[in-house]
């Protein structure tokens, strides 16, 4: 099976449009190895207590086993998407999937926290990897708009699914087994991958020209630019906004990347064409995508927090209760893909963000007496729903107006801005939670209520966040064509 051949690097790219059933096994076994990596993006919190106990981790440590993580996905992901275009998807993806085997085997064999860490680093570059590179090749492996629509609808729901999943089986294998398991669980489906995809797939690229160079200085500053940003946000969840620890990395961050868009506004073949950005669709879908994660993320950290702490359930029973969360965002990828033919997809797109942010209002509603049923449950299915309704829409506007020239740069950019959104949640709502539980106790309210209030606080503020999404998604998404561009039969069209 082949997806698109670019023959020699200066070679058309040329897509196969002969259907071939054996393109959905490729999106399942995609799909299920995107499920594994970003399982783990949330898999270690409900086991971190585990994990400093049986690896001896210092309280500052410990948050490494999460920051090193997003700190190499989110620096590292727009630079991949990009490689992946230019050296190949199917090489790019197969280098993720070998690292993210050998970082899942280190972490699960850690016996010091350095190799935990360093196994975290590794499954986050591993995503930087494997991601774009995963999400161009099925974006090329269906050539029919309507059959891409469902793809593609299918790829963004497992970044809800594999974001709430990691809880239930953190839960599960940390309380029946050992948190080692939630590590070694990848490698046969890693192993799989790696087995089957260079038998399904051959090798698709970019068509560069005899004697174009990589664009090596805009690479540099693009990565430690979004390394810095990045950095700068988690440390903003320990340290006030106004301190060097934030403030320097943000900073130093953010000058890298003016350097960098002033860079590849002078170079011949820039690493990321500015002209990219320019496309509105994808520009305010890649934006509100900030608030989406920055809500999701912080959601399911903190009502976690509360879960163990407040109504003081086990990481089992914690896990378990994030079930209804799944089961919301299945039946939303289904509806979300069924509603994008009739509805089209800013309608569902926006209907999604602001039905989420109604989850997040229900959620903000608990308190020290909540029960799970009446307190929980509710907002937690309206959330899932709607979230899952918005997925599919969301995946198919990030690629509006893509060339197959830059399908994995679009999942790139796409998925740098989740592990961004993801880094805002933290640094902002679940702080803004942390600061206002510290300020009630500090005037005699009771840690619990205390507590409650504060997540409840971040809980309303994450809800705001999605409606206003909703609205700028409503007021700016174009009319969104889910067929893939190609430049080089639009300029034979446009000459024969």
């Amino acid at each position: 099976m082949t997806t698109v051949d670019s023959g020699t690097s200066e070679g058309a790219e040329v897509p196969r449009t002969e259907p071939d059933p054996r393109r959905w096994l490729v999106l399942a076994l995609l799909s299920s190895l995107q499920f594994m990596i970003l399982l783990d993006m949330t898999v270690v919190n409900v086991a971190l207590p585990r994990i400093q106990d049986g690896l001896d981790f210092s309280p500052s440590g410990l948050a490494w086993v999460v920051n090193g993580y997003v700190l190499a996905a989110g620096g590292l992901l727009m630079l991949g998407g990009r490689l992946a275009d230019v050296f190949g998807r199917r090489r790019l993806l197969m280098c993720g999937v070998v690292l993210f085997t050998l970082s899942s085997a280190v972490s699960g064999a850690a016996v010091d926290p350095w190799m935990m860490v360093l196994g975290r680093f590794g499954q986050g570059a591993s995503e930087a990897l494997a991601a774009p590179a995963s999400l161009g090749l099925i974006a090329l492996l269906f050539t029919d708009p309507k059959e891409r629509t469902k793809a593609l609808g299918i790829w963004g729901g497992i970044i809800g699914l594999g974001g709430t999943l990691g809880y239930v089986i953190s839960g599960v294998l940390t309380d029946l087994a050992s948190w080692r398991w939630i590590f070694f669980i990848n490698l046969p489906v890693a192993l799989v991958v790696m087995f089957l995809i260079p038998r399904l797939v051959t090798e698709s690229k970019m068509v560069r020209e005899k004697g174009q160079s990589l664009d090596i200085v805009g690479a540099i500053t693009l990565t430690l630019g979004l390394v810095g940003v990045v950095y700068g946000l988690l440390q903003a969840a320990d340290h006030p906004w106004g301190s060097a620890k934030v403030l320097a990395p943000l900073a130093a961050g953010l000058a890298l990347l003016v350097v960098m868009i002033l860079v590849e506004r002078k170079v011949s073949d820039p690493l990321v064409p500015l002209s990219f950005f320019a496309n509105r669709t994808r520009s305010v879908v890649n934006f509100t995508t900030l608030f989406f994660m920055a809500a999701f993320i912080s959601y399911t950290f903190m009502l976690t927090l509360f879960e163990q702490r407040v109504l003081d359930y086990s990481p089992l029973v914690s896990g378990l209760a994030w079930l209804p969360l799944s089961v919301g965002i299945g039946t939303g990828i289904g509806l979300g893909t069924a509603l994008i033919p009739q509805l089209g997809i800013r309608v569902v797109t926006s209907v999604g963000y602001i039905g989420a942010g109604v989850g997040l209002f229900l959620t903000s509603m608990i308190d020290v007496d909540s029960s799970y049923w009446g307190g929980i449950m509710p907002g937690m299915l309206v959330f899932g729903l709607f979230a899952g309704v918005t997925m599919p829409a969301a995946t198919n506007a990030a690629l509006h107006g893509v060339t197959v020239q830059d399908s994995s740069l679009a999942s790139g950019v796409q998925t740098t801005m989740q592990q961004i959104g993801g880094a805002l949640g933290v640094a902002v709502l679940v702080t803004l939670a942390i600061r206002d539980t510290e300020d009630a106790i500090g005037r005699g309210v009771d840690a619990d209520v205390a507590t409650t209030e504060g997540y409840a606080l971040a809980f309303r503020v994450g809800g705001a966040l999605m409606v206003i999404g909703g609205l700028l998604l409503l007021a700016l998404v174009e009319r969104v064509d889910t067929k893939l561009r190609d430049p080089m039969a639009e300029s034979v069209a446009r000459t024969g």
